[in-house]
């Protein structure tokens, strides 16, 4: 995972240089990802209010039981009762996000 695009761009020279080898790259063009990112408030510049929330969010995360949503029974309450099957027909269609070419012509 490589936060902002300096750091994406340091990955893909090493990646076509031969250095590392990986299947997949994420790339979070936000400084620190998505916790620095536009939907967030924002920060004029200071890097200590990205570290501090950032902080505070991991934080928050330590402390709680389930951590991890496929293991959430109300998630797999839903999938038994409703969605069915994971990447299914039906939670396929009503989860997953479809684009289209919103451009005027």
């Amino acid at each position: 995972m490589a936060h902002t695009l300096s750091n994406a761009r340091k990955v893909m020279n090493a990646l076509r240089a031969g250095k590392l080898n990986y299947h997949v790259v994420e790339v979070m063009a936000c400084p620190g990802g998505c916790i620095g990112g536009a939907g967030q408030p924002y920060h004029h510049g200071n890097i200590e209010i990205l570290k501090a929330r950032a902080a505070a969010v991991y934080r928050e995360d330590e402390g709680k039981a389930l951590r991890k949503s496929h293991e959430n029974p109300d998630i797999q309450k839903l999938y038994k009762e409703f969605l069915g099957e994971p990447c299914g027909e039906k939670s396929h269609h009503l989860l997953h996000t479809h684009y289209f070419d919103k451009s005027i012509h």
